[in-house]
């Protein structure tokens, strides 16, 4: 069976927004479409139409009643949440904000002024057990070497801070991973056909600029990546959820989603998955190459801790088993050899790059010189080898002590067969979202899983990185975090009696 190659029929113009549509008689053309609705919604708010933490009417109903785009709506509730007037909460909606900020509350839910279900915030919240951030310990990463290859960099190259970093990243870098990937990825690729980005964030962000306009259905896994559900959302895509599960996708559902909604791109995780830590068996890998040329859907393989494993290599990556171009294969090292760096890389077959790169000069110019140097003689030295063969050591020991504290209280978790995290089921008589508003106020963070899941599946699971606490930590934050937990539990059954 012959395929047609996959076309990228958009072009820059497409990835603005849609104007908006006709307006109803109550909005007037003279002003601008999102400033009338935050007037209209500001006014009725200050009026006491709705109370404070009052749900507003979503941006669908809102939409179709003033004859506005959706987009168009969104930007006001947008505006008005800048401006305080509302809040967010996730996968919920729009709610009206109280007349001063307060402190964590007693209900089930947290005070939004605190945190609004946004991963970023999260992480800066301050906490002593620190159980949220999917990064490496900086006492395991070797931070004293790096003060060595820095002389080297500025001997070799005495000119580099005057030097500006070509759009496509530096093509030393680029040859060195063009040899690294052949030898350890198992595809070969031209260094022409291979991008520079400040980090794997970076690369989802390009991909979506250059592919993803308003209304595209776009392929998930559910739970993924928070940050890319939130790159999407913002794209206007529509999102279609697909299960993840320790024997990899249901494939089926796939092929079925894939002829239903032709989505413009996939999106996955398949080695070592954020937040499960599943690994997809190299069976799937090739059938879901398949599926993309049937149904002429791009593979977006975001690939970041592949080298993060504790029993066995991963299989090959799926941009190995795509002869056609159907792959777009993002991978990043910040994580294990220093994030500081933010060194990731696309690798995409040439009729694709040259709209990433237009995307990639938008963004930032060229990811910085003296980064990519320090990167590449780095990366080619024996000592990261060392250093990898430590590290899946040292991580793995403190896996098995965080199991070792969720055994013993009973909670279950997927086995992850490699990454940084796990990922926890909460027992049903605990209500997240309570459990993480008693944490941090004891400074102990970690995410909840509804940040992962557009299908809104995962509300019961906790994501729980046992890579950035040392050992004493984790040990001393687990049974806090259960002793929490239980004090819950405790305050639960006396109000019921």
């Amino acid at each position: 069976m012959s395929h047609s190659p996959l076309k990228p029929n958009i072009s820059l113009s497409d990835l603005h927004p849609y104007e908006p549509i006709d307006n109803s008689i109550n909005f007037h053309k003279e002003k601008n479409s999102f400033q009338q609705i935050s007037d209209y919604m500001e006014a009725r708010i200050r009026r006491g139409d709705w109370q404070a933490h009052e749900k507003l009417p979503s941006v669908r109903q809102l939409s179709q009643e003033s004859g506005m785009h959706r987009l168009t709506v969104l930007k006001a509730y947008q505006q008005l949440k800048e401006s305080g007037i509302l809040y967010s909460r996730h996968k919920s909606g729009y709610y009206v904000s109280p007349p001063a900020a307060g402190t964590l509350t007693h209900d089930s839910e947290l005070e939004p002024s605190l945190f609004q279900g946004n991963m970023g915030e999260l992480r800066h919240l301050p906490a002593r057990y620190q159980f949220s951030h999917a990064l490496i310990d900086p006492n395991l990463l070797p931070n004293h070497y790096f003060a060595e290859y820095m002389k080297k960099v500025f001997d070799l190259y005495p000119k580099l801070l005057g030097t500006y970093a070509h759009i496509q990243g530096d093509m030393e870098l680029r040859e060195m991973l063009a040899r690294y990937f052949g030898r350890t990825a198992s595809f070969h690729i031209d260094p022409e056909e291979l991008l520079i980005t400040s980090g794997a964030q970076q690369g989802i962000y390009i991909v979506a600029e250059t592919w993803i306009r308003p209304g595209d259905h776009v392929l998930i896994e559910s739970p993924t990546y928070a940050t890319a559900l939130d790159v999407f959302r913002q794209k206007g895509a529509r999102l279609l959820p697909v299960g993840i599960h320790s024997g990899g996708y249901d494939m089926q559902d796939i092929e079925q989603k894939m002829q239903q909604y032709r989505p413009r791109i996939f999106y996955l995780n398949p080695t070592f998955h954020n937040p499960t830590g599943l690994c997809i068996p190299a069976e799937q890998r090739k059938q879901l190459v398949d599926l993309a040329v049937e149904y002429q859907c791009l593979l977006i393989e975001d690939d970041t801790c592949s080298d993060i494993y504790f029993d066995r290599k991963p299989p090959a990556p799926i941009f190995a088993y795509d002869t056609e171009g159907y792959t777009i294969h993002i991978r990043s090292f910040s994580k294990y050899i220093s994030p500081g760096l933010r060194i990731a890389c696309i690798a995409a077959r040439k009729p694709w790059m040259s709209r990433l790169l237009t995307a990639k000069s938008l963004a930032d110019g060229g990811t910085p010189l003296l980064n990519q140097k320090l990167f590449l003689h780095y990366f080619m030295s024996d000592r990261l080898h060392r250093h990898l063969d430590k590290l899946r050591i040292a991580l793995r020991i403190r896996m098995e002590i965080m199991q070792e504290e969720l055994d013993r209280a009973g909670w279950q978790y997927e086995q992850p067969q490699g990454g940084l995290s796990l990922w926890v089921r909460v027992p049903e008589h605990l209500s997240v979202p309570h459990l993480l508003r008693e944490c941090l106020a004891r400074q102990i963070s970690f995410v909840p899983g509804s940040l992962f899941d557009a299908a809104e599946q995962s509300g019961q699971y906790i994501r729980l990185s046992f890579s950035f606490a040392s050992e004493t930590q984790i040990r001393d934050g687990m049974r806090e975090l259960l002793s929490i937990s239980r004090d819950i539990n405790v305050q639960r059954s006396s109000i019921k009696r």
